[in-house]
């Protein structure tokens, strides 16, 4: 529990006083060789145990594991919940992302809807939306995410449009090929050579007629 300048509570609870004479009972210890181990008190522990005050939670922490025991968090139905993992994505400053908001990629919704219209800042790998509506509107549809997630080989905004591009230009390899054995094609011209230089590929994204770039003398439609 959170305390005044990022200290942690002293934890008074009387479960938790059950839970410090169960640690000292595992471990086979007294107060005094307790309060040793962990670094504090006899009284502290003795205090602890009867309620009158409490112990730091990372102290208490530092006890079970004397004890082979760790503190954890459960649910409602008594179930353990894990920790977030500590290998989940952060941000340029080696930061954590906000743990109750979900990340994404930064390529993906705002981002990548407003590329190239004066959003001139550089392109985050990962981030998230700060709009409570906007976060459960995503949960609504797509569900709560367990855990904020793993960075992956490829996540950098230019191996994504990459990955896209070449997902992109495989499929209409194949459809070409569907309609190919279709007969489709049957009135093409076969000495048709597309002469298409790289380029095309940046400005055509299948969405519509083929599009070319400037540069293009060949400007061929195989659709």
């Amino acid at each position: 529990m959170a305390g005044v300048g990022g200290t942690l509570d002293p934890v008074t609870d009387p479960a938790h006083s059950g839970m410090l004479r169960r640690i000292r009972r595992v471990a086979d210890l007294s107060q005094r060789e307790l309060a040793a181990r962990i670094g504090v008190s006899k009284s502290a522990v003795a205090a602890a145990e009867s309620g009158r005050s409490g112990l730091d939670v990372r102290v208490l922490g530092r006890a079970a594991e004397l004890a082979g025991l760790r503190l954890a968090l459960v649910d409602a139905g008594g179930r353990e919940v894990p920790g977030m993992d500590p290998e989940a994505v952060r941000d340029r400053a080696g930061r954590y992302y906000p743990a109750h908001l979900d990340t994404r990629y930064g390529d993906e919704e705002w981002w990548y809807s407003h590329q190239g219209h004066g959003h001139d800042r550089e392109q985050p790998w990962y981030t998230f939306d700060r709009a409570r509506w906007v976060r459960d509107w995503h949960r609504a549809r797509d569900g709560t995410p367990d855990d904020h997630q793993l960075p992956q080989p490829g996540d950098s905004p230019k191996a994504r449009a990459h990955a896209r591009r070449d997902t992109h230009w495989r499929a209409v390899a194949e459809e070409r090929q569907r309609r190919f054995l279709a007969g489709e094609f049957a009135h093409v011209d076969p000495g048709l050579t597309c002469s298409c230089p790289p380029e095309c590929d940046e400005v055509d994204d299948g969405s519509g007629p083929a599009r070319h770039a400037t540069v293009c003398a060949c400007g061929c439609d195989l659709g």
